[in-house]
């Protein structure tokens, strides 16, 4: 292939790209099995593309432009798009040459291959093949079992016309005149409404009527039965009267609406004949000989389905009448579409026979019912079909319930079996079983013996041994340890399912995992239990949905905590011997990192069953930074606040991480989250606390808290800006920046002007074309304590003059220099709070607090005066609430206390605590080990 473009390359003319095109379609639509037509050898001279005239059976023609390569299902397509046809299904291209038409499909069968033929054809006639009379006609060769006028008018009028037409030329027949009558009438009806006239019902029986029976009967007889019929025509809308008619047409000629194959029986049971041609249609599989007699009959439900894919030439069809093994140069065909009808029907049905005995009479949820019975499905999606179970009604008993799908066969049908279906047509086949006997036959369950994959020593005495450790369909009603056997606090707890037990759609994925996973967190015994019951019902488990929920289920247990001693060999062996299993190695490994770690104090995070359920073993969180940027950073089930600190620092390359923390922000609080706990286990318990908050203020139900987790400078120490350019930028100043502008500090105006024209550089990025702007973003440039200590004009005039004193400067070098200058004040670094105080008759109601490293001081929020100096080795004790924050000062026997009220009580009892831990933790970290040494 390499070489053959390698030459066309070098091809005269403009034949390279056109020699090439072709041969890309040639690839794509595969090798030709005719030669080549005249039409292409024509358009091949003046390399252009060829264009055929394809007629509608509604009287419009189409011109179209083709290639070589061209497919009957490309030429389908381009038809579809133009009259805007939707339902394209059954329509198909047709070739008609002289007195003869056949079907070329909607696959890819190549148009010119046909051509082709028909001009050979005409050769073989004596003729010349560019007087070829071929004519390309689209129309409809099929319909499906569920075909529904209602959902394109397009495709609804496209049939009429052809049935129409095909009335007018005997192609559809019927023995009852009546109904041509008033397939007649009909037609005036649409073409001309209620109120015709007799030369409107002339032209319709002229274009209804087939000569030969006008011949038989005069036309006026035929304009008068049509004219009465047509005054008894229902009023309805044209659309609805042309659905009748097609609906007429497929439920009368299903043979003439087919696709036919030609076949010859390799295997199976005696037939008249073994070279036959099968017929399939809406309706069932008829097998005919070339005269068109019928020697087999199927009906979809007598259809179990095709053996596996159609290899080569050759397809069995697995039916009730026996296995027919069939060979054809279309046998692929036949299988894609016996599947698709199969497929199609079983996915509507409304019926299924029970494959074996559902009894069950101490639970009311479960259908009762015995092996063969028709069970009528109720599709009201009140338990989950995906998860194996669906609502079924007894035909016999009426009764409704909750049905396991491994237990019924549903019966590709839309209309409910007849009784003579149910037992078998005796008639027409000797073959002795029925539908009921040979699905059952087919799909009968046995019972496995159960592999010895868990303790047995840990079997409640209760319970039988040969069922217990393989799944179950039925809730698990008791522990299957005995040490929790008799604890009615916790056998419900340990009651696991997976989909195993029918249950309503309105729990969700997490609500699930909380259930399951919740009490074991807080009480250890449970975790034993919880891996059991996992693997029991991961045992001998043939529904693929229900096993890949338990391995979901097993990922998540193995990332929260390890099973006790006495199981840990036994949980391992079970993953050992399931390797070829996904999720088995990682569980093996999560198993083992749990083992080294401390169990997970919650249930899982949203995120974490989020992504198992989509089967990602790395899950990845984004991380927000103050300068309005993120990245995602991988985190698993261990992952500790302080190791993800590390891991982003180190992304960042920032100098230290001391000093940093992770905080989530939810819709009503800003968290910082604790260094020694799980990332996970955090945000569960700030999330789960948001809920229940919401839940009780709203009074609403289940909620969804949306949150956004950043990452942020809490404990300002050892910062000097310029040391670090990436923690400048990236953190300390858009952090800093805020509290400068809200004029949180004092400063002088000489100082205010110089930050001002930093800023100013900023935002316009050193384009001095925007220096006309300055007026209008001054807000965003001198504190907003200070607007009006100048006049508009006066600030423009000196943070210009400053602007331009300062020279070329970056944009980051400007920020850094904002960091230096704003570094030399007292309260660079702190975190302030308005609060008012009920404590000091001498200072004012409202208060600002600013916390840093040097302790808790007390400012006057108008004058900026300091109040007072609280250093944290003279703050005693200090407590907060959701309303307020309390502190002692001095000692706790005669310290003074400070009482404010606040509903930022929380941080302002977090940033103090962090702050004494963190010199808590430098002076541990100075003493010397052996005490003795201390001189």
């Amino acid at each position: 292939m390499q070489y053959l473009q390698s030459f066309i390359q070098f091809a005269p003319g403009g034949y390279s790209s056109y020699c090439a095109e072709r041969l890309r379609r040639t690839v794509l639509n595969g090798v030709r099995t005719e030669p080549p037509a005249w039409l292409e050898l024509q358009a091949t001279k003046t390399k252009k593309p060829i264009v055929v005239t394809l007629m509608l059976l509604d009287g419009r023609s189409m011109t179209l432009s083709v290639d070589s390569a061209s497919t009957s299902k490309e030429i389908c397509q381009m038809v579809a798009n133009k009259i805007k046809l939707q339902d394209t299904f059954g329509f198909s291209l047709y070739v008609a040459l002289y007195e003869k038409v056949f079907a070329l499909g909607c696959g890819r069968e190549h148009l010119m291959d046909a051509i082709s033929q028909c001009e050979q054809e005409v050769k073989r006639r004596g003729g010349q093949e560019q007087h070829a009379p071929w004519r390309l006609v689209f129309r409809k060769e099929i319909f499906t079992p569920w075909h529904d006028c209602s959902q394109d008018d397009v495709s609804t009028s496209l049939i009429y016309k052809q049935i129409i037409h095909g009335l007018k030329f005997g192609e559809y027949q019927t023995a009852k005149q009546d109904d041509l009558v008033d397939l007649a009438a009909k037609h005036v009806y649409i073409q001309h409404g209620s109120n015709s006239s007799p030369s409107d019902v002339k032209e319709a029986v002229q274009e209804c009527i087939n000569s030969t029976l006008l011949e038989a009967k005069s036309e006026a007889k035929w304009i008068q039965m049509v004219s009465t019929a047509h005054s008894q025509v229902r009023t309805l809308s044209a659309e609805e009267v042309k659905a009748q008619t097609v609906d007429y047409a497929r439920n009368m000629w299903p043979m003439l609406f087919s696709r036919f194959f030609e076949v010859a029986k390799l295997s199976g049971p005696t037939l008249p004949k073994n070279k036959f041609i099968v017929a399939v249609n809406w309706t069932g599989i008829t097998f005919l000989d070339e005269r068109e007699r019928r020697l087999l009959n199927l009906t979809y439900p007598e259809v179990t389905g095709v053996n596996g894919k159609a290899t080569g030439q050759k397809v069995s069809l697995v039916t009730l009448r026996g296995d027919f093994t069939l060979s054809g140069s279309r046998a692929d065909g036949m299988a894609e579409l016996v599947t698709m009808f199969l497929s199609g029907l079983t996915e509507r049905s409304q019926y299924a026979v029970a494959l074996k005995d559902g009894d069950r009479a101490d639970d009311p949820t479960l259908l009762r019912f015995k092996k063969g019975e028709l069970i009528i499905i109720v599709k009201d999606n009140e338990f989950s079909q995906q998860r194996g179970w669906i609502k079924g009604q007894n035909a016999n008993s009426g009764k409704t319930g909750a049905v396991p799908l491994d237990a019924i066969l549903i019966l590709p049908t839309l209309t409910k079996p007849t009784n003579e279906v149910m037992v078998g047509d005796k008639h027409t086949s000797t073959h002795t079983h029925t539908i009921k006997t040979t699905y059952c036959f087919f799909f009968s369950f046995s019972n496995r013996q159960p592999t010895k994959d868990v303790n047995r020593q840990v079997i409640s005495r209760n319970a039988a041994p040969e069922r217990l450790w393989v799944n179950s369909r039925e809730p698990i009603r008791q522990p299957l340890l005995l040490k929790l056997i008799g604890n009615s606090d916790l056998s419900h707890k340990a009651c696991l399912y997976m989909g195993d037990y029918p249950t309503k759609q309105t729990q969700s994925p997490l609500d699930l995992t909380d259930q399951i996973f919740g009490p074991a967190t807080q009480y250890e015994p449970l975790r034993d239990e919880i891996y059991c019951q996992i693997m029991k019902q991961m045992t001998n488990n043939n529904n693929r949905f229900s096993l890949e929920q338990g391995w979901q289920l097993l990922w998540l247990c193995c990332g929260l905590f390890p099973p006790g001693q006495s199981l840990l060999k036994h949980a391992q062996k079970f993953l050992e011997t399931r390797q070829r299993e996904t999720l088995a190695s990682d569980c093996l490994q999560r198993m083992q990192n749990s083992l080294r770690m401390e169990p997970r104090k919650l249930p899982p995070h949203q995120v974490e069953v989020d992504a198992i359920q989509q089967n990602s073993l790395q899950i990845f969180h984004k991380i927000q930074f103050p300068n309005d940027t993120d990245e995602l950073f991988e985190v698993n089930t261990n992952t500790k606040i302080k190791d993800l600190i590390q891991n982003i620092a180190k992304k960042l390359k920032l100098a230290s991480a001391d000093g940093f923390s992770l905080f989530v922000k939810t819709h009503d609080k800003v968290l910082s989250l604790n260094e020694t706990d799980y990332f996970f286990d955090s945000l569960r318990q700030i999330t789960d606390w948001s809920k229940k908050a919401k839940r009780i203020k709203d009074a609403a139900g289940p909620l969804n808290i949306s949150y956004l987790v950043f990452f942020m400078r809490k404990l300002w120490f050892n910062v000097v800006p310029g040391r670090n350019l990436e923690a400048d930028l990236i953190f300390h100043f858009p952090q800093e920046l805020p509290k400068y502008l809200r004029g949180y500090h004092v400063c002088t105006r000489e100082e205010m002007v110089s930050i001002a024209a930093l800023l100013f550089r900023i935002k316009i990025n050193n384009d001095k074309n925007q220096l006309v702007t300055l007026p209008k973003i001054l807000k965003e440039l001198v504190p907003a304590d200070q607007l009006k200590a100048m006049s508009e004009n006066e600030w423009k005039k000196t943070i210009v003059a400053a602007f331009n004193k300062q020279g070329s400067m970056s944009v980051d070098d400007a920020k850094v220099a904002f960091l230096k200058t704003v570094h030399r004040w007292p309260t660079f670094g702190c975190a302030f709070f308005e609060v008012k105080q009920t404590s000091e008759p001498n200072f004012p109601d409202i208060v600002r607090i600013a916390i840093s490293k040097q302790g808790l001081t007390i400012i006057h929020p108008k004058t900026k005066e300091v109040l007072a100096n609280h250093p944290f080795n003279r703050i005693a004790n200090w407590c907060s609430g959701s309303t307020y924050f309390h502190m002692t000062v001095g000692n706790l026997v005669k310290g003074s206390k400070f009482l404010c009220e606040t509903s930022l009580g929380y941080k302002m009892d977090d940033l103090i605590t962090s702050y004494v831990n963190m010199y808590l933790k430098d002076r541990r970290a100075v003493q010397p080990r052996n005490p003795r040494l201390n001189f």
